[in-house]
């Protein structure tokens, strides 16, 4: 059982009395036991993060390289290990573990590690001022689950990079990646109080980093209601705000394009991490002529993706991360039915009958004032809905509070890149174009503001300055 928080370069007893269980979703059993953090706790790291600052924003950023480089390597060294936790307690297919969850940050990080190494922090000349840009100062950072070691690196690794301090707050529900980070930073020798953890609930821990006001900077990832509260909170102090929120992405198949193909690939786009992806391709927008074979192909994709144990070789989607996660997909799959979709897959039936599983589903006659055309569902559902002209397809596609991702196909790329550009998102994937770990990922609308990874995710935890000269 971790019921520790991690503050001031060790490990040290909360000061919550209460404990939060983390389940299992594949068995549906406790695995372990976090703190309850509490606004003492927040503090305490704060304090220790407000310390370290001075000296590590003044370590020179080759040294800071070094110490990320170390991080690197025992990701590297531990892979293996951190799929296997995030298959227990997030429920991701092992080799979905290992290769994205994983991988992914693994990737993340040795970007900014090029990135960091080449910056050039001394500034640039602009008429008779130099314009250099220091660290933001102590950064809060605000995960979610569905990407357990993914989202923290994505916020941790550059603010550290930038010369800014963090206190982390990971979601409760998946917490053991982010705990075994922490394991690693500490391995790695970092300064005590760069780096810091607090676990608890988002109402409790989340709020107090968010109105703190010895945080200089909030980066939070997560629903669109929880980041309005957490602007809210931060607003008195007039900190820096960076929200990664959800989405409801369109995936827009264009008359001329390889339908099979982009059908395959935006079922897999839909249904990536069981569904529970910000970014996930759940509007699949095809022509109307084309409607019931699009839905042939979607029921084909849908139905080879065999739900089970996260660590059975033939499981593609296991279960969803919680029972109320469980309940709110099964929830939507009612009301897509009520409002008079046609199911043409799936449901609410749990296959297996133990953990929070829902089977990969497709609906079709999908309308766009529909409930799961509008609402992010944030499971393996995938809604089908139809156009008649290229005009009406982007008027659907961006007919949304959302602006996070968006898919083109056509067969011509030069076609689709312009279709893209009309679309309101922060991400176009052109003909399925793969994930870019060092491009700037972030969207528009009720979707967020700011961006992460890459040059831009660095510098979202650097402020400008000019010097008059």
């Amino acid at each position: 059982m971790r019921d520790v928080i991690y503050a001031g370069g060790a490990w040290a007893d909360s000061s919550a009395p209460e404990t939060i269980d983390v389940i299992n979703p594949a068995t549906e059993e406790i695995i372990d036991r976090v703190p309850a953090g509490t606004a003492a706790d927040v503090d305490r790291a704060v304090a220790a993060a407000r310390r370290a600052l001075p000296g590590w924003e003044a370590t020179p950023p080759a040294e800071r390289a070094a110490y990320l480089r170390g991080v690197l390597d025992a990701l590297r060294a531990r892979q293996e290990h951190l799929a296997t936790l995030i298959a227990t307690d997030l429920g991701a297919p092992y080799q979905v573990a290992l290769k994205v969850h994983v991988g992914t940050p693994i990737a993340v990080l040795t970007g900014i590690l090029d990135i960091l190494e080449a910056y050039d922090f001394a500034g640039r000349r602009c008429g008779n001022s130099l314009i250099v840009r220091e660290p933001v100062g102590v950064v809060g950072a605000i995960t979610p689950w569905n990407y357990p070691l993914h989202q923290v690196v994505a916020k941790v690794a550059p603010a550290l990079a930038a010369g800014c301090t963090v206190v982390l707050k990971p979601s409760e529900v998946a917490p053991l990646a982010a705990y075994a980070l922490a394991d690693i930073i500490d391995e790695a020798g970092l300064p005590p109080g760069v780096f810091n953890l607090v676990s608890g609930l988002g109402p409790v821990v989340g709020e107090a980093i968010a109105a703190h006001e010895g945080v200089d900077m909030v980066s939070f990832t997560g629903s669109t209601r929880a980041g309005r509260r957490v602007a809210e909170l931060a607003a008195a102090s007039v900190k820096r705000v960076a929200l990664e929120l959800g989405g409801k992405s369109p995936n827009l198949i264009l008359p001329d394009a390889d339908l099979p193909t982009a059908v395959k690939v935006g079922v897999a786009k839909a249904y990536v991490n069981s569904g529970q992806t910000c970014n996930a391709l759940t509007r699949m927008l095809v022509p109307s002529v084309m409607l019931e074979e699009a839905v042939e192909l979607a029921v084909k994709a849908a139905e080879r993706y065999t739900t089970g144990d996260p660590f059975a070789e033939d499981s593609r989607l296991g279960p969803l991360a919680s029972r109320a996660q469980l309940e709110r997909v099964r929830g939507y799959v009612e009301t897509g039915i009520a409002e008079g979709a046609r199911l043409a897959t799936g449901g609410t039936e749990a296959i297996p009958s133990r953990g929070y599983y829902v089977p990969p589903t497709v609906f079709a006659d999908v309308t766009p004032s529909m409930t799961i055309a509008r609402e992010e569902i944030f499971g393996p559902v995938l809604s089908i809905l139809t156009y008649e002209s290229e005009d009406e397809a982007v008027a659907i596609a961006n007919d949304t509070p959302y602006g996070l991702a968006a898919g083109v196909w056509s067969a011509d790329q030069e076609h689709a890149v312009a279709v893209g550009r009309r679309l309101k998102a922060g991400q176009v994937e052109v003909n399925g174009g793969r994930f870019n770990p060092i491009a700037p990922f972030g969207g528009y609308k009720q979707s967020g503001n700011g961006r992460e990874l890459g040059l831009h995710g660095l510098e979202e935890f650097l402020e400008l300055k000019s010097l008059q000269l």
